[in-house]
């Protein structure tokens, strides 16, 4: 007699090859076909496959999608329907061709979508692609459509699309097509705000007559004219320790320390030369109390990059969103002071000592502008303001571009470890150059991040070192 187990795993096995194939037979045929044929013959064969389920240029295509359909695997469908956008979507990127990724989306508007069928098949099939339409997949696509789309008014949300889909390519479990597109898609906004900040201040700050003549630059920020102000205050502020000389400071003096030891000097570096002001006292005893109860476990041993990293993580957790879904009580304690650059030089000063932190801190970012994304730009005013305070002295102390003061009477540059007032920047003109900087695999350092992650989780109890 056979082993009914047995005879249950080859039958799941070759299942999920079936299914395997399917999705395979469908992912070629679009690939050949996005690379080869004009995008209008292209989302007219996706429609046919995946709305209509007509007869493709292609005989095994839709053979393939039924094979799916009929093993009743919605989650399977969802999974092949979003590769196949993203397929699409990438290299609809890549040719800048992207008037065709908001085509693709208007498909999934089709009326044939919601119409009532006898049909079991199709109307599976229909239901399928309605939730895929309301489920947060098609979410996700929609953000590489929405900023090409100018005939409607974008939600305030949209200035934001860099840090909504850090989430899509950190998820190292996202089809590789999506987290490509993501990664190109967020790395293009990125750098577009810091050329517009940078072309911005520039032109801003010529007189009257030199900029009559020419078309005044846009303003990238929702701050105003107070955005050149603030980025005076921001740099003017750096003074004989800057926040990189800083990190590298306190690097130094905590390597290979006890991690108790180290709770406690992480604790006073964040909070070095942070303003005194309302709710900095909470803020204190409150981030010494969440060190303090942080991985007790591992007190007694020797600081490494993984502990680091899990550490600066749940720190950002504990100063943004501890669930995922919502802003931590102390994120909305430090914003209701009405200062949310104190917040934002903290979490600066965590990317400086963690740079493979700033993946999950973005990450944390995204879900903060989810969260508020509902409430109009009236009614949450001063979430946008940390949000732009963030993203500029993100792009001014940590990315490739180098912002300094420079006194026009004197030709004078302020020097890094000078000191400047607020007062007398006003006197100063703001000057910035790209820096070089070493090109890095994005795929690696996540893979590495998920590493340095899996070996803190999976570290045993603190025991004596054995020399």
């Amino acid at each position: 007699m056979k082993d009914s187990s047995n005879l249950s795993r080859v039958s799941i096995g070759r299942f999920q090859r079936d299914i395997s194939n399917a999705q395979t037979v469908i992912y070629q045929f679009l690939l050949d076909a996005v690379k080869t044929w004009p995008p209008e013959e292209v989302l007219a064969e996706f429609r046919r496959l995946f709305i209509h389920q007509v007869n493709t240029t292609s005989s095994d295509t839709v053979p393939a999608l039924y094979e799916i359909v009929f093993a009743n695997q919605e989650q399977e469908f969802h999974n092949t329907l979003k590769r196949a956008c993203y397929i699409l979507i990438n290299n609809w990127e890549i040719k800048r061709q992207y008037t065709y990724i908001s085509d693709l989306i208007d498909l999934f508007s089709d009326g044939l979508i919601q119409k009532t069928t006898m049909s079991p098949t199709s109307r599976r099939l229909r239901q399928w692609l309605q939730n895929f339409v309301d489920g947060e997949d098609f979410r996700e696509i929609k953000l590489f459509a929405n900023r090409h789309d100018e005939t409607n008014i974008q939600p305030w949300s949209q200035r934001y699309t860099s840090y909504l889909l850090v989430p899509q390519y950190a998820n190292l479990s996202n089809p590789v097509e999506q987290r490509d597109a993501a990664r190109m898609l967020s790395f293009r906004l990125r750098e577009k705000f810091k050329f517009d900040l940078a072309f911005y201040t520039a032109h801003s700050q010529q007189p009257t007559s030199a900029s009559s003549t020419s078309i005044t630059p846009q303003n990238p920020t929702a701050l105003g004219d107070e955005v050149v102000r603030l980025i005076k205050f921001i740099v003017a502020r750096r003074g004989q320790f800057n926040h990189l000389n800083l990190a590298h400071i306190f690097l130094g003096q905590t390597k290979d320390i006890r991690y108790k030891t180290f709770k406690k000097s992480l604790c006073k570096y964040l909070l070095f030369s942070v303003e005194k002001q309302n709710g900095a006292s909470v803020f204190q005893h409150n981030l010494n109390h969440k060190l303090n109860e942080l991985y007790t476990k591992h007190n007694d041993r020797k600081l490494d990059d993984a502990l680091l990293l899990r550490t600066c993580n749940r720190i950002i957790d504990y100063l943004t969103s501890e669930d995922g879904q919502q802003p931590s009580t102390m994120f909305a304690l430090l914003l209701s002071q009405g200062n949310p650059l104190t917040l934002v030089i903290v979490l600066l000063k965590i990317i400086l000592i963690c740079n493979y932190s700033r993946v999950h801190l973005e990450s944390k970012i995204a879900v903060l502008v989810r969260y508020y994304e509902k409430l109009s730009e009236a009614d949450c005013q001063w979430v946008l303001n940390f949000l732009e305070v963030f993203r500029i002295t993100m792009t001014i102390h940590a990315e490739n571009i180098e912002y300094n003061l420079v006194h026009p009477q004197v030709n004078h540059v302020e020097e890094a470890g000078a000191t400047i007032t607020v007062k007398e920047s006003d006197q100063y003109r703001i000057f910035s150059q790209a820096k070089r900087c070493q090109e890095f695999d994005d795929d690696a350092i996540l893979q590495h991040i998920a590493n340095l992650e899996a070996i803190a989780e999976d570290q045993p109890e603190a025991t004596e070192d054995t020399e």
